[in-house]
């Protein structure tokens, strides 16, 4: 039984902890920032492969007690490196604290990185090449304030890179985070879905493989493919263990009001297979009729961090109140966004608000239910 640590986006750890469990993750635990859980090699590999929530699983594989970068030095020559992977893998050190005394972060990777290499040469008389960029093997130390432990990295590039978005720019919002917003929304499959201001379309692209039963990462490959622990033949065995889902009718729509932005929207779409079930328009969502009598609306409108100025804004969503009083009643809305005013600019009560961060920054999740008549609390 090993021990791993999963990080996700803060907000979405218990989501994650009830995807884990039925993977077969015992222990599992939840701490801000991510779900630390036990298993065997078969767990973490369908952990990579099936979880849509997290964004790396770790390996634990040393625990120590520091006051200083000497310290962390020493601990990190007692780790038996050359069990864990070969000397021809290139490496990266990455360190992140919380509480922690020392100085300086970066010192604290140099010491690292300095005791991995000097175990390989002093064992096998070379040592792993330095890649920042592109590693083979990543490895993670974790510091709190007296306490430290060091992890492998299984999961290679971040597990929200599904492998199929289309270009180098880098999209607002994460495809983990929108599947936790999908979930949080408590869409299913059998209801229409709209977001009206689809971007390149990730909420609509992670709705569309949860409801076919897409591995999220059946396009890519993971860092513990890397590892001396790899077995190749229970990985594709796995890889071939193809989960069925009772097939239904989807609805998903999404529009947009710029058409290079869903140029892009369409490629992804179609780069992650679901095109199919997903219908893209381009129109104004002030001009935007619903789809159905009903359904689950998920939308991540502009903001001052992302678009527009707040004065701007602050003129846009009282329209936008009122376009969704006309045109959305039976619909459940849900907004993702930074902008802490919104349901007061909307002019509409939330049902719900669930804190969540997208990277750093802290934001919202706004339920709306809109009635006919007035939303407004007596």
């Amino acid at each position: 039984m090993e021990s791993f640590f999963a990080t996700s986006p803060r907000g979405l750890e218990s989501l994650l902890a009830a995807e884990l469990a039925p993977l077969g993750a015992q222990g599992v635990q939840e701490v801000p920032g991510g779900v630390a859980f036990a298993g065997d090699w078969r767990v973490c590999y369908l952990a990579n492969l099936w979880s849509r929530l997290a964004s790396r699983i770790l390996w634990r594989v040393g625990e120590f007690d520091y006051a200083s970068e000497t310290d962390i030095h020493e601990a990190a020559r007692k780790v038996d490196w050359m069990r864990l992977f070969a000397v021809d893998r290139s490496l990266r050190v990455n360190v992140s604290a919380q509480k922690s005394p020392l100085k300086s972060l970066d010192f604290a990777t140099l010491r690292i990185k300095d005791a991995v290499c000097d175990r390989f040469r002093e064992t096998q008389g070379s040592r792993p090449n330095v890649d920042r960029a592109d590693p083979d093997v990543r490895v993670h130390a974790f510091l709190e304030a007296a306490r430290g432990a060091f992890y492998l990295d299984t999961s290679g590039e971040p597990l929200f890179k599904r492998g199929w978005r289309s270009g180098a720019i880098e999209a607002p919002l994460r495809e983990n985070l929108a599947a936790g917003i999908i979930l949080l929304s408590g869409w299913k499959p059998e209801e229409p879905l709209l977001d009206p201001m689809c971007g390149g379309a990730t909420l609509l692209v992670e709705a569309a493989a949860m409801a076919r039963g897409r591995p999220p990462g059946a396009r890519r490959a993971f860092g513990f493919e890397k590892l001396k622990i790899f077995d190749s033949n229970l990985w594709t065995r796995m890889k071939a263990d193809e989960r069925t889902t009772k097939p239904v009718k989807l609805q998903i729509f999404g529009s947009d009001n710029d058409p290079r932005v869903l140029g892009d929207a369409r490629r992804n779409i179609a780069a992650a297979g679901v095109d199919r079930w997903v219908q893209l328009e381009q129109v104004d969502i002030l001009d935007r009729p619903a789809p159905a009598p009903a359904g689950v609306m998920v939308a991540n409108p502009p903001y001052g961090e992302r678009i527009g100025s707040k004065e701007e804004l602050a003129e846009f969503y009282p329209k936008l109140g009122s376009v969704l009083k006309k045109n959305y009643p039976g619909w459940r809305c849900h907004f993702f966004t930074a902008d802490l005013r919104l349901p007061k600019l909307l002019r509409l009560q939330p049902s719900r608000r669930v804190p969540l961060y997208n990277g750093a920054l802290e934001c919202r999740l706004f339920e709306i239910r809109i009635v006919a008549g007035s939303n407004r609390r007596p």
